[in-house]
């Protein structure tokens, strides 16, 4: 074992102060497997975690369901998860492979296990034989990157789930996934062509084609040993329910339900008779071991796609196409409806993705062509518009050609699951039986009787998903913090079981059984193949040691141990996040929460989607990005809190120095996940809160003091300047600040100017009277660009004038600091003194038609945003509406109709702030460039890693700079000749890198364009 090895995180369990009966149930105590984390963290060399918050980080999925594991394992390769299976044995504890823990039916929860979690260390792509056609895997590779790593061979794994962005390939072969292309490509079991799995004993098993009574097979059979009994079961059960498993497994390109009897015996490509247990091993769903590594069968990568949108105004009308649709050559058939279009319309991250959707659509119907069908879009297009609009119920098409409209798509229908989970209120479209299937052609009729169902249980339901393949994401809305609904749930779920019955079809397509559904697999196999279920789990798992419970379930009577009730019954209501019992605090608060429905429903949005676990698009997580820490994760940070204000961890946990420094401190504030996540999980405004809360218990630090209140330092430190500048440059001073305050030394502090921004304008004076100006703008003095860097200021000012805008530069005598840097320490009393100051200064002039101008963006959203939870009242709304950062103004005012411009031929690196692409604000920066001549490639990127005050702060330095190396990765794979970022924390992030020069501010940019 390695020197820098944690030691395990085993700490008693505090008794909750009033728990709820919900929370008694969610689990097993830390003190009970004390010695357990000893044993395995002697036998592993992962790290080992059986503290409390591995428990609650662990206990949800993306599904609504929640059990407290007993711990988490990491294991760093094969050889301790066999170590590991073998301690949990030998402690008679079950255990439970998990990857990114987005499963939507409960498969990756499960009470008193040992978790297993492949997705930090067992990630890589071990080879690839691009004749072949195959690639070697560990089962934590998250798909995404397994195909950008393909994509050099024109290669990729066909399964496409919405959550591929952190979806592991462990996972999808362990809930036997699939996507919106199984149309064209099938599902998972299709191309899993190798598995190595330790079973429960430890031992490893090699599963491959091997051709039956062949000396392979022979050699394989004659031993005595685990392995030998898993083959001859598994082939004497195929063979002799032959015909029931003909006739019970349902004749669709989707089914994810139980074991894979119907597939692991077959003719290979040279007419030979083989069993293949990999076939086995996908949907087990870490039943029968644990996945290690597989080989897996890849497809060919189209090099050109389009999508056509076809609009009709009623579901039905929509669900009968679905069968026209498959006559034609398509890549993938999905629907939407239109409570997704509404939602996305309301949400700040999908609005723009629904623009194109016309007024009207009940349904839309999306049909893909690829280029390795069609040579002729245009004429395949037509083909299907004939069909379905000229001579079909269809109203309207939307085409999409270019890779970015198709994007745009894709991305709405793909957020479909999180958006519905953002409904306001309690009630929820619960994922519960929304992944069942039917054959295409009976879908119209199904849905018809599926509304049947939700009438006779007064409630209703979202559609959307995979309709070419016959499956519908039908989820009814209900409330299962109430007895009600959840006897609704229940019986809802029996009802339609027996609807796909009826149809032929599986109980689901796609999200597997998990405990949502384990307990209906007897009703669709029927006594006979139940049995034979339970025989094969019983064959390898003799124990029942692996994610029992799960696929199959004992009815007691078998003979696992004593006394034990491992895996016994399965019952869809147990387990639940919430419940009739849930209880949770709303505090009083010194923000406003009520457009969020309150403290505690922010809290609760989180639906355990993952999202945030993405790594290589868009903001969130800044922070798991650079740890693939859970609790470093928006979901990580709230599963702590829900835990907190339920009862499940003790009230007193939110003001501990653990949940502050692990859970709160770590939140750089980039409010990504406000955008970011589909259900809008805003953490940084929860942080800001909490910290309020805290301060108000445990006082403030002198660096919280120091940081919040940087203005003043910055005001004395120009009015001392140069002597200010030498000082910090004096023997001892790194380590005086580290010492007093916290500072890292490897950080150069900011240095100050004796002539601020507003000093400069104030000697200069306007340059475009306001009596013959076009607009009037007031430029508000930051603290860094006033005191620090007054370039992009005075840049602003003088494009502004450029256009012939009336610009006055705001003294700071009549305003105060905006309150960010208040406000990012949870110094909400202080912020909001300062955001009273400002809107009073402000509203009258606001009123008058004068816009408020921020070279800084996190102070632009400040007002934009922030000010609107501190204050009420119209004078905030209009100061918020009249804010703008300096290139926003530019690029929605069209302020380069009235410049004279003419850019160097240069191609820029825009790198947007974390704040303004909250608010979708941050590309009109880099449309502003374009409008003066510059090529721009705009980063896909994350936040920086300064964060304010968090790059300075000696605790937080190492992960301030890893954060911000995946930021300098981007840069150096951009084409860009130069840099340029808004935000000052963003470029001194930059400067600091290794050869690095600091950036402009895009403004600046603009202004050299007018030279």
């Amino acid at each position: 074992m390695g020197a820098d090895r944690q030691q395990p995180t085993v700490r008693p369990a505090d008794p909750p102060g009033d728990p709820s009966a919900h929370a008694r149930e969610t689990g097993p105590t830390v003190a009970e497997y004390v010695d357990l984390a000893a044993d395995l963290d002697e036998a592993v060399a992962g790290d080992v975690r059986f503290d409390e918050y591995a428990q609650v980080l662990y206990a949800t999925d993306g599904s609504i369901y929640q059990a407290r594991p007993a711990g988490v394992v990491f294991p760093r390769d094969i050889a301790d998860v066999r170590a590991a299976v073998g301690v949990a044995a030998d402690h008679d504890v079950p255990v439970l492979p998990r990857g990114a823990g987005s499963s939507l039916a409960g498969q990756a929860v499960g009470p008193g296990c040992v978790v297993l979690d492949t997705s930090r260390h067992m990630d890589g792509l071990l080879s690839v034989d691009p004749e072949a056609r195959t690639a070697t895997v560990q089962p934590g590779i998250v798909q995404d990157d397994l195909d950008a790593e393909l994509a050099e061979y024109g290669l990729k794994f066909a399964p496409d789930p919405a959550s591929s962005n952190r979806a592991t390939v462990g996972g999808s072969i362990g809930n036997n996934s699939t996507g919106a292309h199984s149309v064209r490509y099938g599902i998972t079991d299709a191309y899993t062509e190798e598995v190595k799995a330790v079973l429960p004993d430890g031992s490893l098993l090699h599963a491959r084609e091997v051709v039956l009574d062949s000396p392979e097979y022979e050699e394989i059979v004659s031993k005595d040993d685990r392995e030998a009994r898993v083959y001859e079961t598994v082939r004497a059960l195929v063979e002799e329910h032959e015909a029931e498993i003909a006739e019970r497994y349902p004749d669709l390109k989707r089914r994810v339900s139980g074991y894979n009897l119907d597939r692991v015996v077959y003719e290979n490509d040279e007419g030979e008779e083989v069993i293949n247990l990999a076939k086995l091993y996908v949907g087990a769903e870490g039943t029968l071991g644990v996945v290690v590594e597989a080989t897996l069968g890849l497809v060919t990568v189209p090099e050109e796609t389009a999508l056509a949108l076809y609009c009709f105004d009623d579901l039905v009308d929509a669900m009968e196409a679905v069968p026209e649709a498959l006559e034609f050559e398509v890549s993938a058939v999905e629907l939407m409806d239109d409570e997704v279009f509404r939602l996305a319309a309301a949400s700040d991250g999908y609005a723009e993705y629904v623009e194109p959707i016309p007024e009207g659509t009940a349904a839309a119907l999306m049909l893909e062509f690829d280029s390795e069908l069609h040579d002729d879009f245009e004429a395949a297009v037509a083909a299907t518009n004939d069909h379905f609009v000229a001579e079909g119920a269809a109203f309207e098409v939307v085409e999409a050609y270019t890779e970015a409209d198709q994007n745009d798509i894709w991305e709405l229908r793909k957020a479909a699951i999180p958006l519905l989970m953002s409904l306001e209120g309690d009630p929820k479209p619960y994922p519960f039986i929304e992944d069942a299937t039917v054959p295409p052609a009976e879908l119209a009729e199904y849905v018809g009787e599926f509304e049947e169902v939700l009438e006779d249980h007064d409630t209703s339901a979202a559609y959307f998903a995979h309709a070419g393949s016959g499956t519908l994401h039908i989820r009814p809305i209900l409330n299962l913090k109430t007895d009600e609904d959840i006897q609704k749930m229940r019986s809802i779920a029996d009802d339609v079981t027996d609807l796909v019955l009826a149809h032929h079809g599986a109980f689901s397509g796609e999200h597997g059984d998990g405990m949502a559904r384990t307990e209906f697999n007897p009703k669709m196999y029927g006594e006979n193949l139940w049995t034979a279920f339970k025989e094969v789990k019983t064959a390898v798992d003799p124990a029942w040691l692996m994610h029992p419970g799960n696929v199959v379930y004992r009815d007691g009577s078998e003979d696992v141990g004593p006394d034990s009730d491992r895996g016994v019954g399965a019952d869809m209501r147990e387990h639940l996040r919430y419940g009739p019992d849930y209880q949770s605090l709303e505090p009083q608060t010194a923000l406003d929460f009520e457009d969020e429905g309150g403290f505690s429903h922010l809290v609760e949005l989180c639906n355990g989607c993952g999202t945030c676990r993405q790594t290589d698009s868009n903001t969130m997580c800044p922070t798991f990005r650079a740890s693939r820490e859970e609790v470093q994760a928006t979901r990580g940070r709230a599963n702590i809190l829900r835990a907190a204000i339920s009862g499940e961890l003790p009230e007193e946990e939110l003001y501990s120095d653990r949940f502050q420094e692990e859970v709160l401190d770590l939140c750089v504030g980039c409010k990504g996940c406000a955008s970011d996540c589909p259900t809008g999980v805003d953490m940084a405004k929860l942080k800001a809160e909490l910290k309020h809360e805290y301060h108000q218990e445990e006082g403030t630090t002198r660096r919280d003091r120091l940081f919040g209140n940087v203005d003043r330092v910055s005001r004395l430190g120009s009015a001392l300047a140069p002597v200010s500048n030498w000082a910090q440059k004096l023997p001892g001073a790194d380590f005086l600040g580290e010492k007093l305050f916290g500072v890292a030394p490897e950080r150069a502090l900011p240095t100050f100017r004796r002539e601020t921004l507003v000093d400069w304008f104030r000697a200069r004076g306007p340059g475009v009277p306001e009596a013959e100006a076009r607009d009037r703008v007031l430029l508000f003095p930051d603290t860094y660009t006033n005191y620090s860097y007054p370039e992009p200021g005075k840049a602003a000012v003088e494009v502004l004038e450029a256009a012939g805008v009336h610009v006055e530069v705001l003294d700071p005598d009549d305003v105060a600091p905006s309150g960010r840097a208040a406000f990012s320490m949870g110094l909400l009393d202080e912020a909001g003194e300062r955001a009273r100051t400002n809107v009073d200064a402000l509203a009258d002039r606001v009123e008058a038609g004068w816009s408020v101008l921020f070279v800084e963006p996190s102070d632009a959203v400040m007002f934009q945003d922030e000010y609107l939870d501190m204050l009420d009242g119209e004078a905030v709304e209009a100061v918020a509406a009249g804010a703008y950062g300096v290139c926003e103004y530019l690029h929605t005012h069209r302020v380069h109709d009235h410049l004279d411009a003419d850019a160097p031929a240069e191609t820029l690196t825009y790198h947007g702030h974390c704040n303004q692409k909250a608010l979708n604000r941050d590309h009109h920066a880099a449309a502003a460039l374009r409008r003066v001549g510059y090529d721009v490639d705009e980063l896909d990127s994350g936040c920086c890693g300064m964060a304010g005050s968090f790059g300075y702060e000696a605790e937080h330095y190492d992960l301030s700079k890893a954060i911000g190396r995946i930021l300098f990765e981007k840069v150096e794979e951009s084409p860009g000749e130069t840099v340029v970022a808004p935000g000052a924390s963003c470029r001194t992030q930059l400067g600091d890198r290794e050869g690095g020069e600091r950036p402009p501010h895009p403004v600046e940019k603009v202004r050299e364009a007018l030279d």
